[in-house]
C-alpha cells in the first residue's frame, strides 16, 4: 500500500527525529500516502502508515481524524479549503461559501460533477489579516469577493 517512492519520502522525515521516535513523522507520512491514493486516506492506508512507523493503528487514526487536511472520502482534483473561523465568518465567509456552492452546483463536502473541485469548511488557516480566505493546494487566496472567487475557480480547469 505504501510505494517505494512514498517510503523514501517518509524515511526522510523519520530521519529528522531521534532513533525510536519514528512515529513523530506520522503527519507527513499520512500526507505522502494520501497524495498517492487519490487524495484520500482509507482505513487500510492509515493502518499501513501505522505499521510502517511501528505505532498503534489507533494512534495514526487519531491523527488522521483530528486534522482537517486528511480526507476520508473521494475528493476533487482541487480542494478548496474555505476558512470558517471567526475572522473569516465576520467578513462574509458564509455568503462566499454559499456563492461558491451555487457556482459549482455542490454542497460543502461534495465533489463537483466533473470531479475537478471539492469544497471543505475548515477551522483556521492562520491568515486572519486577509479574511475571508481559502486555500487551494499550497496557495492562499485572501480578501475574497464573489468576483475573485469566480476568477480563481474559472482558472482551475
Amino acid at each position: 500500500m505504501i510505494s517505494d517512492s512514498a517510503k523514501k519520502q517518509i524515511n526522510s522525515w523519520i530521519e529528522k527525529y531521534p532513533e525510536g521516535r519514528q512515529s513523530s513523522a506520522v503527519m507527513e507520512a499520512l500526507r505522502v500516502v494520501q497524495a498517492e491514493n487519490n487524495n484520500q486516506l482509507s482505513h487500510e492506508a492509515i493502518q499501513a502508515v501505522a505499521d510502517y512507523l511501528q505505532m498503534p493503528g489507533i494512534a495514526a487514526a487519531e491523527v488522521a481524524s483530528f486534522y482537517e487536511n486528511y480526507n476520508h472520502k473521494p475528493m476533487g482534483k482541487h480542494i478548496i479549503r474555505f476558512c470558517h473561523n471567526i475572522s473569516c465568518m465576520l467578513n462574509g465567509a458564509d455568503e462566499l461559501i454559499a456563492h461558491l456552492e451555487t457556482k459549482l452546483g455542490v454542497k460543502t463536502g461534495e465533489v463537483s460533477e466533473d470531479g475537478l473541485i471539492s469544497v471543505k469548511k475548515v477551522e483556521c488557516l492562520g491568515a486572519c489579516v486577509g479574511a475571508p480566505m481559502f486555500q487551494i493546494g499550497d496557495q492562499y487566496y485572501e480578501n475574497l469577493t464573489t468576483d475573485k472567487i469566480d476568477d480563481i475557480v474559472d482558472n482551475l480547469k
